[in-house]
């Protein structure tokens, strides 16, 4: 964690890093967790269980028992627990979004980042066939390694719980989805939780850009990072020093 302690309440950034729910650490996230904080932000980076830890959905309880943990200690690290968003990476994507979807709203959550996010498991499932390609092929695995190991036909419930286009409701914050054209996440699977929360009155925001750079490196690409914290400062405020 990163805080301020001068000056007025700080607003939150939490990040969540990638790695297919199975791998990768809030290290990665680092660098980019300091931008924020440079910005005048409080910063969460945050771990979560993985898959080979545990299954669904111990991962979004995770998120949500940072929020909470970092809202009821607001005073201690100078934060206003009334504005956060949520930036998540490729499958922390997937993760901030469940979080943003996650009943009818959430106390004080007024934005939702995803680069490159998965926000359709079982989308990923049906491209990782046999005809998808490598990386396709392996999102399907980690998918079903989220499950519990349970393919979608055993155990649809874990599934639909999985799936954020299934839970749009209109108590949700608005969001934001960045992809890139060819990559193995395909834009369309944000497409849908766009529609989705279209028809509740949310809304949501998705944007492409050409090339096939995934997560991290998309979010490095020229003009990436500066949209997306324009977009979460537009729904932060700036901080006034």
């Amino acid at each position: 964690m990163w805080w301020h302690t001068a000056g007025p309440r700080r607003p939150a950034v939490f990040v969540i890093h990638g790695g297919w729910w199975s791998a990768g650490d809030k290290k990665d996230m680092t660098s980019i967790s300091r931008g924020y904080f440079q910005l005048g932000y409080t910063v969460v980076n945050l771990d979560y269980r993985l898959t080979g830890d545990a299954a669904w959905p111990a991962q979004r309880t995770d998120v949500l028992s940072a929020v909470s943990a970092l809202r009821r200690h607001a005073a201690f690290f100078h934060t206003d627990p009334n504005r956060y968003v949520l930036v998540g990476f490729s499958a922390g994507g997937h993760l901030a979004a469940a979080v943003g979807a996650y009943g009818d709203g959430r106390p004080g959550l007024r934005g939702v980042v995803g680069i490159s996010p998965p926000v359709s498991p079982l989308s990923a499932f049906a491209d990782g066939s046999a005809f998808g390609s490598k990386e396709q092929q392996k999102l399907r695995k980690a998918a079903i390694k989220l499950a519990g190991g349970c393919t979608p036909a055993k155990c649809p419930r874990i599934w639909s719980s999985m799936e954020v286009p299934f839970h749009a409701s209109a108590g949700d914050p608005p969001m934001l989805a960045l992809h890139s054209s060819e990559e193995f996440v395909p834009p369309y699977q944000s497409e849908m939780l766009a529609e989705s929360l279209a028809s509740v009155g949310v809304r949501m925001t998705v944007r492409t850009m050409a090339g096939t750079q995934h997560s991290s490196s998309l979010y490095r690409e020229p003009g990436v990072t500066e949209t997306v914290q324009a977009w979460i400062t537009a729904r932060l405020g700036r901080v006034a020093e």
